[in-house]
């Protein structure tokens, strides 16, 4: 079967054509690249700038003076160590306990097959219905007041592990991936002796590193942008992570300092894109192919 193609072989195979081809590709490239990286840059060099100069219209496009003196000042004025220490713990806590319990659930569902399975696994995906917003007060209310036994969860990490755990796109995402497992590898380990667990740990685990990769990534990213739960759980002050802080500590804060802290409060996340961007790349085609 010939492919079909908007430059034909022949002419691709031409000086010109050959010429033309990669003029207009390297051009598209270049065009896609600073539309992404532009914004990042002015952020950037908007933190270097003076006040005045970040305010005046029009606005220059290179700082007429370097200067570190924003990053600097954000770095203590609006104590970022403190806040991007908070955020770490609310979001390696809501990661962790993400990973185990919806590797669990999906497991259960896809290679357990419980009884009412396909009922609770459309339960759990008809919350996708429900808009985030029309979540909030009763999971307030919830965390204000657990039942049972009575206790807050406000000002409390626990405020914002718990609810995290019941995230059904994850859960189906991770589901549809153990769907499609080989199935003899599966048996093969339970005709050597492995139990349900061993399988999970030792089988089932390494193969899925692509996916969990991704989930992860999901999960610490929805925790680190998240703004208006963190606000109702954490009044203190001293416990509120960076997305907050941000907001509660930028009155009488110059504008280069607040975009100097914007700046770093996004460096984690683009150093953990970065990193892993081989297995998120991975884990999104992941789901497209059987083994």
């Amino acid at each position: 079967m010939s492919t079909r193609t908007l430059i034909s072989p022949a002419a691709l195979a031409r000086p010109r054509g050959k010429a033309l081809y990669w003029t207009v590709f390297a051009a598209v490239v270049a065009l896609f690249a600073l539309a992404f990286l532009f914004p990042v840059y002015w952020m950037v060099t908007g933190a270097m700038k003076s006040p005045d100069e970040v305010a005046q219209t029009p606005p220059t496009l290179v700082p007429r003076h370097w200067q570190l003196s924003g990053y600097t000042d954000a770095w203590d004025l609006m104590q970022l160590p403190q806040h991007l220490w908070n955020t770490v713990v609310q979001a390696a806590g809501a990661w962790l306990f993400q990973l185990v319990l919806c590797t669990a659930a999906a497991y259960a569902l896809s290679q357990l097959r419980p009884v009412l399975g396909k009922v609770i696994l459309g339960g759990v995906l008809a919350t996708l219905m429900v808009p985030a917003q029309a979540l909030v007060v009763p999971k307030y209310l919830t965390v204000a007041d657990l039942p049972l036994i009575h206790t807050s969860l406000l000002n409390d990490p626990l405020a914002i592990w718990l609810p995290a755990v019941a995230n059904a796109f994850n859960l189906y995402l991770l589901k549809r991936f153990f769907d499609q497992l080989p199935r003899d590898v599966l048996e093969a380990a339970e005709i050597d002796g492995a139990g349900r667990l061993r399988t999970l740990w030792s089988i089932v685990l390494p193969m899925s590193r692509p996916v969990l990769g991704v989930v992860s990534i999901f999960a610490l990213v929805a925790v680190w942008q998240d703004f208006l739960w963190p606000l109702m759980v954490f009044s203190d002050t001293d416990k509120q992570p960076i997305s907050v802080a941000l907001v509660q500590l930028s009155q009488n804060i110059q504008l280069t300092v607040l975009i100097a802290a914007m700046v770093i409060a996004s460096i984690p996340m683009v150093a953990l894109f970065l990193v892993f961007q081989r297995h998120i790349i991975a884990g999104i085609g992941a789901g497209s192919t059987k083994g």
